[in-house]
């Protein structure tokens, strides 16, 4: 599957000293993927050796992965996601797009379309953790993400992505 790599933006955000968020930027891949369906974002995730683990939303609360690296494609209707914990941004998102946030970047879902579904995925040999901006999580996860190991593959792009430039 041929996705699109037109419209990619980054985005940094700093620690807030609940939520580490990263050093390496969230990149998101405007209308990546042109018919966007569960199956053309698990197919896109897979091909790129980025095994699809699962279907679903985004939890309505804050929250970050210390132990991988998350791409979400959204797979169809839209939301408002806050990424980067309570300090950071708001974006819009709707079917076609993804997002790759690196391990530690919070996110939330501030409200959806009823039909809003994801795709997710990590890279191989890699599971989510889930930890939720609390006393007593750090400095446990900042060591944990410390030791998450850079992809060998752009979850959209392939080995011809911008993440392993942008990342590398």
């Amino acid at each position: 599957m041929q996705a699109n790599l037109a419209r990619i933006s980054y985005e940094f955000f700093a620690d807030d000293g609940h939520f580490p968020n990263s050093t390496l930027p969230v990149v998101i891949y405007g209308q990546a993927v042109a018919e966007p369906s569960p199956e053309a974002m698990e197919a896109l995730f897979d091909a790129n050796d980025w095994p699809s683990a699962w279907r679903y939303g985004v939890y309505d609360y804050h929250h970050f992965h210390s132990t991988a690296h998350e791409v979400l494609g959204v797979a169809r209707g839209s939301a408002s996601l806050h990424l980067g914990g309570p300090e950071g941004r708001i974006y819009d998102v709707r079917a076609g797009d993804v997002i790759l946030l690196p391990a530690g970047t919070g996110h939330k879902n501030m409200g959806s379309s009823p039909d809003f579904l994801v795709v997710g995925a990590y890279p191989p040999g890699t599971s989510a953790d889930m930890l939720y901006g609390k006393a007593g999580e750090r400095p446990g996860a900042d060591e944990r993400i410390a030791k998450v190991p850079l992809p060998k593959t752009d979850p959209v792009g392939g080995q011809g992505g911008p993440v392993l430039e942008k990342w590398g």
